[in-house]
């Protein structure tokens, strides 16, 4: 996907979205959620104006990112190599951040409903998405698994990443299922935590094998 094309699909998206905020805002009550915690209940609120138009705002600010953040990288770590993936990994988010926002007006408009669940299952697309293309994203300062070991080496980088995706896609898979089985949404948060931080510990130990094996 061109930069031109997620741009121009992201300012859609989020420009859409302001539309519905719009159109919805009047009846709205005084106070929107905006966090859920661990169990799935909502536990924070904003304010009508910023809980209706703070994330489409959010969105257009990530559009701009897609041209930022390329400009912002440091020598031997551009996303040009990948340029096609960062703009699909910032689109995704683009994406994911306007059906939260979505999911929040609905849940302000109906307090019963059981948003919970639906964040769960959003973020489980979320971090699939985001695994499946794991294996294709370089060395870089923005997107990834980024840790000292992992930026240091392109062979940690690599292999972290494999397994970062594998895991990412499974763990997303499985909490998706549970979500839908009736497992305590807590449970599901934490498998699906463990599957990003135990890439980071990984990218420690097979940076220490390749450093006693003067791989490095």
């Amino acid at each position: 996907m061109t930069t031109k094309n997620a741009s121009m699909i992201g300012l859609a998206l989020a420009l859409l979205t302001l539309a519905y905020s719009a159109l919805v805002f009047g009846s709205l009550p005084d106070r929107v959620p905006m966090h859920w915690n661990i169990r799935g209940e909502v536990d924070g609120w904003a304010s009508r104006e910023w809980g209706t138009f703070g994330l489409p705002g959010a969105m257009i600010f990530c559009v701009g990112l897609l041209y930022a953040l390329p400009w912002l990288s440091p020598r031997n770590f551009h996303v040009d190599p990948f340029r096609t993936t960062f703009n699909y990994v910032v689109l995704l988010v683009i994406v994911t951040l306007g059906l939260v926002h979505l999911l929040a007006l609905q849940a302000a408009l109906n307090p019963a409903m059981d948003s919970g669940r639906f964040i769960i299952v959003g973020v489980c697309l979320l971090v699939m998405l985001l695994g499946n293309v794991m294996g294709k994203v370089k060395r870089n300062f923005w997107v990834g698994i980024r840790t000292p070991w992992t930026l240091a080496n392109e062979t940690v980088w690599a292999g972290t990443h494999r397994l970062g995706g594998r895991l990412m896609v499974a763990a997303g898979l499985l909490v998706a299922v549970c979500a839908a089985l009736g497992l305590a949404p807590a449970v599901c948060f934490v498998v699906l935590i463990s599957s990003l931080v135990a890439p980071a510990g990984y990218s420690l130990v097979l940076y220490k094998q390749l450093e006693r094996g003067a791989r490095l």
